[in-house]
């Protein structure tokens, strides 16, 4: 792995806080900006239910949502061209 953070719309990315008293902050990853899933990411943060646009930095991490068996997986993701 190369370390190159990939992540994919429904994702869940939580980031943590690298200096004493930085709030752990969560949210749902509602856009991508390129089709390959590498940052930036618009994120729905789930303390305040704000979309923003976000570059991750060393102290993010992404957690992958799976799909069912029988849960298609989306056709077309919300992805923002530049």
């Amino acid at each position: 792995m190369n370390g190159e953070l990939r992540a994919a719309v429904g994702d869940r990315i939580i980031v943590r806080g690298t200096r004493p008293g930085a709030v752990r902050r969560d949210g749902e990853i509602v856009g991508l900006h390129h089709p390959d899933g590498t940052p930036p990411y618009d994120v729905r943060w789930s303390d305040t239910g704000r979309v923003t646009e976000y570059l991750p930095g060393p102290d993010a991490q992404v957690h992958h949502y799976r799909h069912g068996e029988d849960e298609p997986p989306a056709v077309n993701p919300h992805l923002f061209a530049d």
